[in-house]
Protein backbone atom coordinates (compact mmCIF):
# COMPACT_ATOMS: atom_id res chain seq x y z
CA UNK A 1 0.00 0.00 0.00
CA UNK A 2 1.20 3.51 -0.56
CA UNK A 3 1.71 5.14 2.71
CA UNK A 4 0.15 8.27 3.40
CA UNK A 5 1.93 11.75 3.29
CA UNK A 6 0.72 15.00 4.64
CA UNK A 7 -1.40 17.38 2.77
CA UNK A 8 0.30 20.52 1.68
CA UNK A 9 -1.01 23.95 0.21
CA UNK A 10 -1.83 23.28 -3.33
CA UNK A 11 -0.53 26.33 -4.70
CA UNK A 12 2.80 27.70 -2.64
CA UNK A 13 6.05 28.45 -3.21
CA UNK A 14 6.96 25.81 -0.98
CA UNK A 15 5.35 23.51 -2.67
CA UNK A 16 6.58 24.43 -6.05
CA UNK A 17 10.27 23.78 -5.24
CA UNK A 18 9.27 20.51 -3.16
CA UNK A 19 7.92 19.25 -6.65
CA UNK A 20 10.15 20.71 -9.13
CA UNK A 21 13.43 21.69 -7.20
CA UNK A 22 16.67 19.68 -7.21
CA UNK A 23 16.06 19.27 -11.33
CA UNK A 24 14.18 22.09 -12.11
CA UNK A 25 14.09 25.37 -9.96
CA UNK A 26 16.83 26.50 -7.06
CA UNK A 27 15.97 29.18 -4.26
CA UNK A 28 18.27 31.50 -4.91
CA UNK A 29 16.66 34.17 -1.84
CA UNK A 30 13.53 35.31 -0.20
CA UNK A 31 11.66 33.01 2.14
CA UNK A 32 9.81 30.16 -0.21
CA UNK A 33 7.65 28.90 2.64
CA UNK A 34 7.01 32.01 4.15
CA UNK A 35 5.58 33.36 0.70
CA UNK A 36 1.92 33.48 0.16
CA UNK A 37 -0.14 31.07 -2.02
CA UNK A 38 0.70 31.64 -5.94
CA UNK A 39 -2.26 33.57 -7.75
CA UNK A 40 -0.92 32.42 -11.04
CA UNK A 41 2.23 32.19 -13.99
CA UNK A 42 2.82 35.53 -15.62
CA UNK A 43 5.64 35.88 -18.19
CA UNK A 44 7.38 38.80 -17.95
CA UNK A 45 7.12 41.58 -21.21
CA UNK A 46 9.03 44.89 -20.49
CA UNK A 47 7.49 46.01 -23.98
CA UNK A 48 3.91 45.37 -22.92
CA UNK A 49 3.80 44.97 -19.01
CA UNK A 50 1.29 42.07 -18.19
CA UNK A 51 -1.23 42.62 -15.68
CA UNK A 52 -0.36 40.65 -12.57
CA UNK A 53 -2.85 38.19 -10.75
CA UNK A 54 -2.83 38.94 -7.17
CA UNK A 55 0.69 36.46 -5.45
CA UNK A 56 1.80 35.90 -9.63
CA UNK A 57 4.97 34.00 -9.78
CA UNK A 58 6.95 36.03 -12.63
CA UNK A 59 9.38 34.23 -15.18
CA UNK A 60 11.49 36.65 -16.20
CA UNK A 61 12.52 35.32 -19.72
CA UNK A 62 16.02 37.42 -20.84
CA UNK A 63 16.17 38.94 -17.81
CA UNK A 64 19.74 38.57 -15.59
CA UNK A 65 21.45 41.77 -15.63
CA UNK A 66 21.51 42.80 -11.98
CA UNK A 67 20.55 46.31 -11.97
CA UNK A 68 17.24 45.63 -14.09
CA UNK A 69 16.97 42.41 -11.85
CA UNK A 70 16.66 44.77 -9.06
CA UNK A 71 15.12 47.09 -10.39
CA UNK A 72 11.73 44.45 -11.70
CA UNK A 73 11.96 42.79 -8.04
CA UNK A 74 10.84 45.98 -6.60
CA UNK A 75 8.41 46.72 -9.31
CA UNK A 76 6.78 43.16 -8.42
CA UNK A 77 7.04 44.17 -4.93
CA UNK A 78 4.36 47.04 -5.52
CA UNK A 79 2.20 44.29 -6.70
CA UNK A 80 2.37 41.89 -4.35
CA UNK A 81 3.54 39.15 -6.66
CA UNK A 82 5.13 36.40 -4.49
CA UNK A 83 8.11 35.41 -6.49
CA UNK A 84 10.43 35.70 -9.79
CA UNK A 85 12.08 32.89 -12.02
CA UNK A 86 15.21 33.75 -13.63
CA UNK A 87 17.45 31.52 -15.80
CA UNK A 88 20.16 30.54 -13.82
CA UNK A 89 23.19 31.24 -12.59
CA UNK A 90 22.00 34.19 -11.18
CA UNK A 91 24.32 37.11 -9.93
CA UNK A 92 23.14 37.53 -6.33
CA UNK A 93 24.66 41.37 -6.03
CA UNK A 94 24.06 43.50 -3.24
CA UNK A 95 21.51 45.59 -4.75
CA UNK A 96 19.41 42.19 -5.87
CA UNK A 97 19.53 40.86 -2.18
CA UNK A 98 18.71 44.50 -1.00
CA UNK A 99 15.83 44.36 -3.61
CA UNK A 100 14.33 40.48 -2.21
CA UNK A 101 14.61 42.05 1.01
CA UNK A 102 12.86 45.53 0.64
CA UNK A 103 10.26 43.66 -2.08
CA UNK A 104 9.00 40.55 -0.02
CA UNK A 105 9.39 38.71 -3.70
CA UNK A 106 11.33 35.35 -3.60
CA UNK A 107 13.73 34.95 -6.50
CA UNK A 108 14.30 31.28 -8.14
CA UNK A 109 17.00 30.12 -10.45
CA UNK A 110 15.59 27.56 -13.62
CA UNK A 111 18.52 24.88 -14.38
CA UNK A 112 20.37 25.59 -17.81
CA UNK A 113 18.59 23.75 -20.86
CA UNK A 114 15.02 23.77 -19.24
CA UNK A 115 12.64 25.27 -21.41
CA UNK A 116 10.63 27.91 -19.83
CA UNK A 117 7.38 26.47 -22.01
CA UNK A 118 8.43 23.36 -20.03
CA UNK A 119 8.67 25.28 -16.48
CA UNK A 120 5.24 27.44 -17.29
CA UNK A 121 3.48 23.95 -18.43
CA UNK A 122 4.50 22.63 -15.53
CA UNK A 123 3.46 25.25 -13.05
CA UNK A 124 0.18 25.60 -14.53
CA UNK A 125 -0.62 22.17 -14.06
CA UNK A 126 0.56 22.02 -10.24
CA UNK A 127 -1.86 25.60 -9.89
CA UNK A 128 -4.76 24.84 -11.65
CA UNK A 129 -6.76 22.04 -9.18
CA UNK A 130 -9.08 24.10 -7.58
CA UNK A 131 -9.87 26.74 -10.41
CA UNK A 132 -13.19 25.32 -11.02
CA UNK A 133 -14.52 22.63 -9.13
CA UNK A 134 -14.97 21.35 -5.67
CA UNK A 135 -14.24 23.09 -2.44
CA UNK A 136 -12.66 20.13 -0.37
CA UNK A 137 -9.88 18.09 -1.60
CA UNK A 138 -10.26 14.84 -2.53
CA UNK A 139 -8.10 12.12 -2.33
CA UNK A 140 -7.16 8.89 -3.56
CA UNK A 141 -5.33 5.95 -1.64
CA UNK A 142 -4.59 8.41 1.40
CA UNK A 143 -3.48 10.97 -1.58
CA UNK A 144 -4.97 14.45 -3.11
CA UNK A 145 -6.82 13.42 -6.35
CA UNK A 146 -5.00 13.90 -9.22
CA UNK A 147 -1.99 14.80 -7.64
CA UNK A 148 0.60 12.92 -9.37
CA UNK A 149 3.87 14.43 -8.16
CA UNK A 150 2.35 13.30 -4.35
CA UNK A 151 2.00 9.75 -6.11
CA UNK A 152 5.52 9.45 -7.27
CA UNK A 153 7.16 10.62 -4.32
CA UNK A 154 5.23 8.04 -2.49
CA UNK A 155 6.46 5.23 -5.46
CA UNK A 156 9.86 6.65 -4.34
CA UNK A 157 9.69 6.06 -1.16
CA UNK A 158 8.25 2.65 -1.52
CA UNK A 159 10.76 1.41 -4.05
CA UNK A 160 13.77 3.48 -2.70
CA UNK A 161 14.37 4.92 -6.02
CA UNK A 162 13.98 8.10 -8.18
CA UNK A 163 10.23 7.80 -10.27
CA UNK A 164 8.72 9.00 -13.23
CA UNK A 165 5.25 9.10 -14.59
CA UNK A 166 4.93 9.37 -18.07
CA UNK A 167 2.35 9.15 -20.60
CA UNK A 168 1.88 6.51 -23.66
CA UNK A 169 3.58 8.75 -25.46
CA UNK A 170 6.57 8.91 -23.13
CA UNK A 171 5.92 12.94 -22.27
CA UNK A 172 6.45 13.19 -18.39
CA UNK A 173 3.37 13.66 -16.54
CA UNK A 174 5.41 14.17 -13.12
CA UNK A 175 8.09 12.82 -10.75
CA UNK A 176 9.86 12.43 -7.86
CA UNK A 177 12.34 13.89 -5.99
CA UNK A 178 15.90 11.91 -5.89
CA UNK A 179 16.33 12.58 -9.63
CA UNK A 180 19.90 13.57 -9.17
CA UNK A 181 20.75 10.13 -8.11
CA UNK A 182 19.90 9.13 -11.28
CA UNK A 183 21.91 9.22 -14.77
CA UNK A 184 22.13 12.06 -17.40
CA UNK A 185 19.38 10.84 -19.79
CA UNK A 186 16.95 11.48 -16.50
CA UNK A 187 17.92 14.42 -16.23
CA UNK A 188 17.29 15.26 -19.72
CA UNK A 189 14.26 13.30 -20.07
CA UNK A 190 12.91 15.48 -17.03
CA UNK A 191 14.31 18.97 -18.32
CA UNK A 192 12.93 18.38 -21.31
CA UNK A 193 9.54 16.76 -19.86
CA UNK A 194 9.84 13.80 -22.76
CA UNK A 195 12.37 10.69 -23.33
CA UNK A 196 15.12 11.74 -25.64
CA UNK A 197 14.44 10.27 -28.87
CA UNK A 198 17.67 8.38 -29.46
CA UNK A 199 16.72 6.86 -26.22
CA UNK A 200 12.89 5.92 -26.51
CA UNK A 201 14.18 4.44 -30.19
CA UNK A 202 16.95 1.76 -28.64
CA UNK A 203 13.79 0.97 -26.07
CA UNK A 204 11.40 1.09 -29.59
CA UNK A 205 14.33 -1.59 -31.11
CA UNK A 206 14.38 -3.82 -27.95
CA UNK A 207 10.93 -4.05 -27.84
CA UNK A 208 10.76 -2.90 -24.85
CA UNK A 209 7.13 -0.77 -25.11
CA UNK A 210 5.50 -3.69 -26.86
CA UNK A 211 6.20 -5.71 -23.80
CA UNK A 212 5.30 -2.79 -21.50
CA UNK A 213 1.82 -2.49 -23.18
CA UNK A 214 1.15 -6.37 -23.32
CA UNK A 215 2.14 -7.51 -19.67
CA UNK A 216 0.53 -5.74 -16.63
CA UNK A 217 3.87 -7.32 -14.65
CA UNK A 218 7.09 -4.89 -14.53
CA UNK A 219 9.80 -5.02 -17.42
CA UNK A 220 13.37 -4.94 -16.65
CA UNK A 221 15.39 -2.86 -18.77
CA UNK A 222 19.43 -3.37 -19.31
CA UNK A 223 21.56 -0.39 -19.49
CA UNK A 224 21.64 1.24 -22.67
CA UNK A 225 24.67 3.03 -23.79
CA UNK A 226 25.71 6.67 -23.79
CA UNK A 227 28.05 8.78 -24.50
CA UNK A 228 31.67 8.37 -23.35
CA UNK A 229 31.78 4.14 -22.96
CA UNK A 230 29.21 4.67 -19.82
CA UNK A 231 25.77 3.34 -19.57
CA UNK A 232 22.54 4.31 -18.23
CA UNK A 233 21.41 2.83 -14.90
CA UNK A 234 18.73 -0.06 -15.31
CA UNK A 235 15.22 0.83 -14.81
CA UNK A 236 12.18 -1.02 -14.07
CA UNK A 237 8.78 -0.08 -15.83
CA UNK A 238 5.54 -0.72 -15.33
CA UNK A 239 2.45 -0.13 -17.56
CA UNK A 240 -1.02 1.70 -16.19
CA UNK A 241 -4.00 0.22 -16.66
CA UNK A 242 -7.65 1.22 -17.08
CA UNK A 243 -9.14 -2.16 -18.10
CA UNK A 244 -7.76 -2.53 -21.59
CA UNK A 245 -6.25 0.86 -22.08
CA UNK A 246 -3.44 1.75 -21.62
CA UNK A 247 -3.25 5.06 -19.91
CA UNK A 248 0.69 5.37 -18.83
CA UNK A 249 4.00 4.31 -17.37
CA UNK A 250 5.76 4.11 -14.21
CA UNK A 251 9.77 4.20 -14.89
CA UNK A 252 12.01 3.42 -11.84
CA UNK A 253 16.32 3.75 -11.98
CA UNK A 254 17.22 1.10 -10.13
CA UNK A 255 20.43 -0.71 -9.60
CA UNK A 256 19.17 -3.78 -10.56
CA UNK A 257 15.85 -6.18 -10.44
CA UNK A 258 12.82 -5.70 -7.91
CA UNK A 259 12.36 -8.37 -5.45
CA UNK A 260 9.61 -10.02 -5.43
CA UNK A 261 7.89 -7.70 -2.92
CA UNK A 262 8.83 -4.65 -4.52
CA UNK A 263 7.75 -5.65 -7.45
CA UNK A 264 4.32 -6.32 -6.04
CA UNK A 265 4.36 -2.81 -4.89
CA UNK A 266 4.98 -1.49 -7.45
CA UNK A 267 1.77 -2.96 -9.29
CA UNK A 268 0.17 -1.91 -6.79
CA UNK A 269 1.34 1.48 -7.47
CA UNK A 270 0.46 1.29 -10.97
CA UNK A 271 -3.50 0.20 -10.07
CA UNK A 272 -3.84 3.65 -8.17
CA UNK A 273 -1.35 5.67 -10.46
CA UNK A 274 -4.46 4.84 -12.91
CA UNK A 275 -6.72 6.16 -10.96
CA UNK A 276 -5.26 9.30 -11.03
CA UNK A 277 -4.70 9.68 -14.04
CA UNK A 278 -8.33 8.68 -14.46
CA UNK A 279 -9.11 11.52 -12.18
CA UNK A 280 -7.49 13.85 -14.22
CA UNK A 281 -8.81 13.27 -17.36
CA UNK A 282 -12.24 13.29 -15.71
CA UNK A 283 -11.65 16.08 -13.69
CA UNK A 284 -10.27 18.39 -17.04
CA UNK A 285 -13.27 17.32 -19.03
CA UNK A 286 -15.74 18.46 -16.31
CA UNK A 287 -13.84 21.61 -15.69
CA UNK A 288 -13.90 22.09 -19.85
CA UNK A 289 -17.94 21.69 -19.57
CA UNK A 290 -18.18 23.63 -16.62
CA UNK A 291 -16.53 26.71 -17.57
CA UNK A 292 -18.42 26.16 -21.02
CA UNK A 293 -22.08 26.14 -19.47
CA UNK A 294 -20.53 29.27 -17.51
CA UNK A 295 -19.23 31.00 -20.57
CA UNK A 296 -22.34 30.34 -22.02
CA UNK A 297 -24.60 31.15 -19.53
CA UNK A 298 -22.77 34.92 -19.43
CA UNK A 299 -23.13 34.87 -23.04
CA UNK A 300 -27.16 34.68 -23.26
CA UNK A 301 -27.08 37.42 -21.24
CA UNK A 302 -30.06 36.14 -18.72
CA UNK A 303 -31.05 35.80 -15.27
CA UNK A 304 -28.31 33.56 -14.45
CA UNK A 305 -25.62 35.69 -16.39
CA UNK A 306 -24.35 37.60 -13.60
CA UNK A 307 -23.86 35.00 -11.29
CA UNK A 308 -21.95 33.30 -14.21
CA UNK A 309 -19.96 35.93 -14.44
CA UNK A 310 -18.78 36.17 -10.79
CA UNK A 311 -18.18 32.59 -11.25
CA UNK A 312 -15.62 32.88 -13.85
CA UNK A 313 -14.08 35.86 -11.75
CA UNK A 314 -15.27 38.52 -14.49
CA UNK A 315 -17.84 39.97 -12.12
CA UNK A 316 -18.16 44.10 -12.69
CA UNK A 317 -15.57 44.58 -15.15
CA UNK A 318 -16.28 45.74 -18.88
CA UNK A 319 -15.36 42.92 -20.96
CA UNK A 320 -14.24 42.12 -24.93
CA UNK A 321 -15.97 39.43 -26.55
CA UNK A 322 -13.50 37.37 -29.10
CA UNK A 323 -14.92 34.42 -30.71
CA UNK A 324 -12.35 32.18 -33.25
CA UNK A 325 -13.89 29.48 -35.93
CA UNK A 326 -12.42 26.78 -37.82
CA UNK A 327 -12.82 27.88 -41.97
CA UNK A 328 -14.85 25.33 -44.26
CA UNK A 329 -17.22 22.94 -44.17
CA UNK A 330 -19.04 22.39 -40.85
CA UNK A 331 -19.88 18.99 -41.59
CA UNK A 332 -17.23 16.38 -42.96
CA UNK A 333 -18.49 13.50 -45.65
CA UNK A 334 -18.33 11.12 -42.61
CA UNK A 335 -18.03 10.48 -39.07
CA UNK A 336 -14.09 10.26 -39.76
CA UNK A 337 -14.33 13.91 -41.17
CA UNK A 338 -16.74 15.41 -37.88
CA UNK A 339 -14.50 13.64 -35.76
CA UNK A 340 -11.41 15.23 -37.47
CA UNK A 341 -13.31 18.48 -37.71
CA UNK A 342 -14.47 18.46 -33.93
CA UNK A 343 -11.16 17.60 -32.54
CA UNK A 344 -9.64 20.64 -34.62
CA UNK A 345 -12.16 22.84 -33.28
CA UNK A 346 -10.98 21.63 -29.42
CA UNK A 347 -7.51 22.03 -30.13
CA UNK A 348 -7.97 25.63 -31.28
CA UNK A 349 -10.06 26.20 -28.30
CA UNK A 350 -7.55 25.06 -25.79
CA UNK A 351 -4.53 27.12 -27.77
CA UNK A 352 -6.69 30.17 -27.50
CA UNK A 353 -7.58 30.14 -24.06
CA UNK A 354 -4.39 30.01 -23.34
CA UNK A 355 -3.30 32.54 -25.79
CA UNK A 356 -5.57 34.84 -23.69
CA UNK A 357 -4.48 33.61 -20.41
CA UNK A 358 -1.26 34.91 -21.14
CA UNK A 359 -2.82 38.18 -22.51
CA UNK A 360 -4.79 38.68 -19.13
CA UNK A 361 -4.64 36.47 -15.95
CA UNK A 362 -8.57 36.79 -15.76
CA UNK A 363 -9.62 35.96 -19.11
CA UNK A 364 -11.78 32.76 -20.10
CA UNK A 365 -12.72 30.89 -22.97
CA UNK A 366 -14.56 27.71 -23.92
CA UNK A 367 -15.94 25.93 -27.13
CA UNK A 368 -19.66 26.81 -27.53
CA UNK A 369 -21.52 25.35 -30.23
CA UNK A 370 -18.26 24.71 -32.51
CA UNK A 371 -16.98 28.98 -31.88
CA UNK A 372 -14.10 29.49 -29.53
CA UNK A 373 -15.72 32.42 -27.51
CA UNK A 374 -13.52 34.55 -24.91
CA UNK A 375 -13.96 36.64 -22.38
CA UNK A 376 -11.38 39.30 -21.91
CA UNK A 377 -11.43 42.29 -19.12
CA UNK A 378 -10.58 45.87 -20.57
CA UNK A 379 -7.94 47.61 -18.34
CA UNK A 380 -9.12 51.51 -17.92
CA UNK A 381 -11.70 53.25 -20.28
CA UNK A 382 -12.93 51.30 -23.61
CA UNK A 383 -11.91 53.21 -25.79
CA UNK A 384 -9.11 51.86 -28.28
CA UNK A 385 -10.76 48.73 -26.44
CA UNK A 386 -11.49 46.89 -30.31
CA UNK A 387 -8.47 48.12 -31.32
CA UNK A 388 -6.42 46.15 -28.94
CA UNK A 389 -8.86 43.06 -28.94
CA UNK A 390 -8.24 42.98 -32.56
CA UNK A 391 -4.36 42.90 -31.75
CA UNK A 392 -4.56 40.07 -29.64
CA UNK A 393 -6.91 38.02 -32.59
CA UNK A 394 -4.18 38.71 -35.07
CA UNK A 395 -1.33 37.92 -32.65
CA UNK A 396 -3.38 34.36 -32.06
CA UNK A 397 -3.43 33.54 -35.41
CA UNK A 398 -0.14 34.46 -35.96
CA UNK A 399 0.90 32.09 -33.58
CA UNK A 400 -1.27 29.30 -34.97
CA UNK A 401 0.09 29.79 -38.47
CA UNK A 402 -1.38 29.17 -41.52
CA UNK A 403 -1.79 25.05 -40.40
CA UNK A 404 -4.97 26.09 -38.59
CA UNK A 405 -7.56 27.82 -40.82
CA UNK A 406 -9.41 29.69 -38.24
CA UNK A 407 -10.67 33.71 -38.07
CA UNK A 408 -11.50 36.15 -35.58
CA UNK A 409 -14.55 38.17 -34.58
CA UNK A 410 -14.37 41.11 -32.49
CA UNK A 411 -17.63 41.94 -30.25
CA UNK A 412 -17.79 45.89 -28.79
CA UNK A 413 -16.77 46.41 -25.17
CA UNK A 414 -19.71 44.99 -22.63
CA UNK A 415 -20.02 47.00 -19.32
CA UNK A 416 -23.07 44.71 -18.03
CA UNK A 417 -24.53 41.38 -19.09
CA UNK A 418 -27.06 43.43 -21.79
CA UNK A 419 -24.10 44.18 -23.51
CA UNK A 420 -22.64 41.08 -23.68
CA UNK A 421 -25.25 39.20 -25.28
CA UNK A 422 -25.56 41.77 -27.69
CA UNK A 423 -21.47 41.70 -28.23
CA UNK A 424 -21.96 38.24 -28.45
CA UNK A 425 -24.15 38.34 -31.52
CA UNK A 426 -22.04 41.03 -33.18
CA UNK A 427 -19.60 38.62 -33.00
CA UNK A 428 -21.31 35.99 -34.84
CA UNK A 429 -22.38 38.02 -37.02
CA UNK A 430 -19.04 39.27 -38.06
CA UNK A 431 -17.58 35.35 -37.70
CA UNK A 432 -20.39 34.83 -40.51
CA UNK A 433 -18.82 37.09 -42.72
CA UNK A 434 -15.75 35.86 -42.74
CA UNK A 435 -16.38 31.94 -42.74
CA UNK A 436 -18.02 33.35 -45.86
CA UNK A 437 -15.25 34.68 -47.38
CA UNK A 438 -14.80 38.36 -45.72
CA UNK A 439 -12.60 39.64 -48.85
CA UNK A 440 -9.63 37.66 -47.63
CA UNK A 441 -9.45 39.13 -43.89
CA UNK A 442 -9.30 36.75 -41.43
CA UNK A 443 -10.25 39.33 -38.08
CA UNK A 444 -12.83 41.65 -38.11
CA UNK A 445 -14.95 43.84 -35.88
CA UNK A 446 -18.93 44.12 -37.38
CA UNK A 447 -18.33 47.71 -37.88
CA UNK A 448 -15.85 46.52 -40.48
CA UNK A 449 -18.26 44.26 -42.58
CA UNK A 450 -21.52 45.73 -41.08
CA UNK A 451 -23.14 45.69 -45.56
CA UNK A 452 -21.84 42.38 -45.75
CA UNK A 453 -23.46 40.83 -42.91
CA UNK A 454 -26.83 42.40 -43.74
CA UNK A 455 -26.44 41.10 -47.55
CA UNK A 456 -26.07 37.65 -45.27
CA UNK A 457 -28.87 37.96 -43.56
CA UNK A 458 -30.95 39.75 -46.76
CA UNK A 459 -30.42 36.55 -47.95
CA UNK A 460 -31.37 34.08 -45.31
CA UNK A 461 -34.81 36.01 -45.94
CA UNK A 462 -34.32 35.63 -49.69
CA UNK A 463 -33.87 31.98 -49.42
CA UNK A 464 -36.58 31.51 -46.44
CA UNK A 465 -39.53 32.96 -48.81
CA UNK A 466 -38.55 31.04 -52.25
CA UNK A 467 -37.82 34.54 -53.71
CA UNK A 468 -36.59 34.16 -57.20
CA UNK A 469 -35.36 36.64 -59.76
CA UNK A 470 -38.20 38.74 -61.16
CA UNK A 471 -38.61 41.61 -64.21
CA UNK A 472 -35.33 42.15 -65.92
CA UNK A 473 -32.93 39.65 -64.27
CA UNK A 474 -35.40 36.96 -64.86
CA UNK A 475 -35.76 37.96 -68.75
CA UNK A 476 -31.88 38.11 -69.03
CA UNK A 477 -31.32 35.14 -67.38
CA UNK A 478 -33.97 33.44 -69.91
CA UNK A 479 -32.45 34.79 -72.52
CA UNK A 480 -28.61 33.89 -71.46
CA UNK A 481 -30.19 30.21 -71.38
CA UNK A 482 -31.97 29.99 -74.78
CA UNK A 483 -29.16 31.43 -76.58
CA UNK A 484 -26.59 30.73 -74.11
CA UNK A 485 -25.45 34.75 -74.21
CA UNK A 486 -23.85 36.52 -71.57
CA UNK A 487 -26.16 39.21 -71.36
CA UNK A 488 -26.28 38.56 -67.27
CA UNK A 489 -22.47 38.38 -66.37
CA UNK A 490 -21.90 41.56 -68.46
CA UNK A 491 -24.65 43.89 -66.52
CA UNK A 492 -22.93 42.45 -63.33
CA UNK A 493 -19.49 43.76 -64.98
CA UNK A 494 -20.65 47.03 -66.28
CA UNK A 495 -22.30 47.69 -62.89
CA UNK A 496 -19.22 46.59 -60.44
CA UNK A 497 -16.90 48.79 -62.94
CA UNK A 498 -19.19 52.16 -62.24
CA UNK A 499 -20.63 52.62 -66.09
CA UNK A 500 -16.65 52.17 -66.92
CA UNK A 501 -16.75 50.08 -70.11
CA UNK A 502 -13.31 49.78 -70.85
CA UNK A 503 -12.49 48.61 -67.60
CA UNK A 504 -15.74 45.97 -67.48
CA UNK A 505 -14.65 44.66 -71.09
CA UNK A 506 -11.02 44.26 -69.50
CA UNK A 507 -12.85 41.57 -66.91
CA UNK A 508 -14.32 40.24 -69.61
CA UNK A 509 -10.90 39.89 -71.17
CA UNK A 510 -13.47 40.93 -74.35
CA UNK A 511 -13.43 43.85 -76.94
CA UNK A 512 -14.68 47.52 -75.60
CA UNK A 513 -17.01 47.63 -78.65
CA UNK A 514 -17.87 43.70 -78.02
CA UNK A 515 -19.28 44.76 -74.81
CA UNK A 516 -20.61 47.97 -75.59
CA UNK A 517 -23.03 45.63 -77.99
CA UNK A 518 -23.79 43.27 -75.10
CA UNK A 519 -25.03 46.21 -73.22
CA UNK A 520 -27.50 47.52 -75.98
CA UNK A 521 -28.78 44.05 -76.18
CA UNK A 522 -28.92 43.69 -72.78
CA UNK A 523 -31.24 47.09 -72.41
CA UNK A 524 -33.49 45.31 -75.14
CA UNK A 525 -33.71 42.39 -74.05
CA UNK A 526 -34.32 42.93 -70.25
CA UNK A 527 -36.29 46.62 -70.98
CA UNK A 528 -33.78 48.30 -68.43
CA UNK A 529 -33.57 52.21 -68.70
CA UNK A 530 -29.83 52.06 -67.30
CA UNK A 531 -29.35 55.72 -66.86
CA UNK A 532 -32.14 55.33 -63.85
CA UNK A 533 -30.27 55.64 -60.56
CA UNK A 534 -33.39 53.04 -59.21
CA UNK A 535 -33.15 50.40 -62.22
CA UNK A 536 -28.91 49.90 -61.56
CA UNK A 537 -29.71 49.76 -57.75
CA UNK A 538 -32.54 47.24 -58.49
CA UNK A 539 -30.43 45.27 -60.33
CA UNK A 540 -27.37 45.31 -58.44
CA UNK A 541 -29.15 43.99 -55.41
CA UNK A 542 -30.87 41.14 -57.07
CA UNK A 543 -27.71 39.98 -58.45
CA UNK A 544 -26.24 39.72 -54.71
CA UNK A 545 -28.88 38.41 -53.30
CA UNK A 546 -30.27 36.06 -56.56
CA UNK A 547 -26.70 35.08 -57.64
CA UNK A 548 -27.91 33.47 -61.64
CA UNK A 549 -25.93 30.16 -62.09
CA UNK A 550 -23.51 30.89 -64.54
CA UNK A 551 -23.91 30.47 -68.46
CA UNK A 552 -23.60 26.72 -69.48
CA UNK A 553 -20.90 28.44 -71.97
CA UNK A 554 -20.32 31.16 -74.04
CA UNK A 555 -21.68 31.48 -77.45
CA UNK A 556 -21.97 34.16 -80.29
CA UNK A 557 -23.92 37.40 -80.05
CA UNK A 558 -27.10 37.81 -82.03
Amino acid sequence: MIPAVTLRPRASLGRVLDDLGATLLDLVAGDAEGAQEIGGVVIHDPVDLPLLPPAALVLGVGVDEPGHVAQLLRSLGEQRAAGLVLRSPVHLTDEVHAAVRDSGVTLLALSRGAPWAHLAAMLRSLLAEGDIGVSEPESLGGLPSGDLFAVANAISSLLDAPITIEDRSSRVLAFSGRQDEADPSRVETILGRQVPERYARVLSERGVFRDLHRSDQPVFITPIPMEGNTFTQPRVAVAVRAGDEVLGSIWAAVPGPLSAERTEALCDAAKLVALHLLRVRAGADVQRRLRADLLSSALEGGVGAREALDRLGLGGQQLMVLGVAVTGSDVGDGADDDAVVAHERERLSDAFAMHLSAVHPKSAAALIGGIAYGLVPVPGTADGAEERAARIGQEFLDRVGDRRSAVVGIGPAAGDVGELAHSRSCVDRALRVLRDGGGGRRVARLADIHVEALMLEMRDVVAARGDRPEGALARLMTYDAQHHANLVETLQAWLEAFGDVVAAAEGLYVHPNTFRYRLRRLMEVGEMDLSDPDVRFGALLQLRLLPPAPAAARGSEE
